[in-house]
């Protein structure tokens, strides 16, 4: 009997909780459903807001908030880290109003959207090394916010792209001087050449020029070439004189590029089928590039 008590009693206290949850309100007007989600915005409940802008858009398409409650949707999304349905839901945008008069934010939308949607989880949260990345994200980041300016060179947010495309072109050309000195490990010092050319042609006045011109040196060495090696060293010696492949004569240091003299036991025994020596990476941001700042996130005033 006293278990029968306890059991309703564990039934009613669960029904009165139950009853006494706040219900979510119902909003019925389009100025109830956007004023709703403008405030759910603002207190950084994204899931939400986005579920009344969505509600608000299949009800009143053509209603007075219909086109800014899309601008808000991009930002909702952006902000609940879905980059994809934010890029999704700024291209709707362009299509659909191609000439409002806040359609460069959409297009500048596009382009933070699309250099975050490979982030994953950690990688927000933990510092990365973002050159090591695959660039793809980051090239379609750097066309959208290359369009924003060609279309929209007044733009209020062509002074935020022109400083996030500064710091794509670097991240970039640093990838590209990665894969170069990945190709130098594997002994592919042709393709590991065309890096650093690739670097100096597209990529000029970013802090990965130096490592480009020693990643040139080294290949056209490599390949035998010593007269456009000579023309390298030249413009290296000239434009960076500090670089630390260069020695004290301004030559190229070949310890710099193979590594100490000193051979390991190991690379003795099996004459040098083991444990050989890599030539290091040239990398010296460091001394050309002591940081990567990350803008700010975007306001979507």
């Amino acid at each position: 009997m006293r278990v029968m008590h306890f059991l309703l009693l564990s039934a009613l206290i669960l029904l009165t909780a139950c009853s006494s949850t706040p219900k979510e309100p119902e909003y019925t007007t389009e100025a109830d459903l956007y004023n709703a989600a403008t405030t759910q915005l603002n207190r950084s409940q994204w899931e939400t807001a986005i579920k009344n802008l969505q509600t608000l858009e299949e009800n009143f398409p053509f209603g007075t908030y219909a086109e800014q409650a899309q601008l808000e949707l991009i930002y909702a999304y952006y902000m609940s880290n879905d980059p994809d349905a934010a890029i999704a839901t700024a291209n709707r945008f362009i299509r659909l109003h191609p000439q409002h008069r806040n359609v460069d934010y959409a297009y500048y939308m596009m382009g933070l959207s699309s250099f975050t949607k490979d982030k994953g989880m950690f990688e927000r949260v933990l510092p990365t090394d973002l050159t090591m990345r695959d660039p793809g994200a980051a090239r379609e980041s750097l066309a959208n916010f290359s369009q924003l300016l060609n279309r929209y060179p007044d733009s209020a947010y062509a002074a935020d792209a022109k400083k996030r495309m500064l710091y794509l072109r670097n991240l970039l050309a640093r990838y590209e001087i990665h894969v170069a000195n990945y190709y130098f490990k594997r002994g592919a010092y042709l393709a590991a050449t065309a890096r650093g050319r690739y670097v100096l042609e597209n990529y000029p006045r970013t802090p990965a020029i130096p490592d480009a011109l020693a990643v040139m040196v080294q290949g056209y060495k490599e390949l035998k070439m010593e007269d456009a090696a000579e023309q390298m060293l030249a413009i290296l010696r000239t434009n960076y004189p500090n670089h630390p492949v260069l020695d004290s004569n301004g030559q190229f240091n070949d310890r710099f590029r193979y590594g100490s003299d000193e051979r390991s036991w190991i690379s003795r025994l099996t004459f040098g089928l083991f444990d050989k020596r890599d030539p290091p990476g040239f990398d010296t941001r460091d001394l050309y590039n002591p940081e990567y700042q990350k803008p700010a996130r975007p306001d979507r005033s």
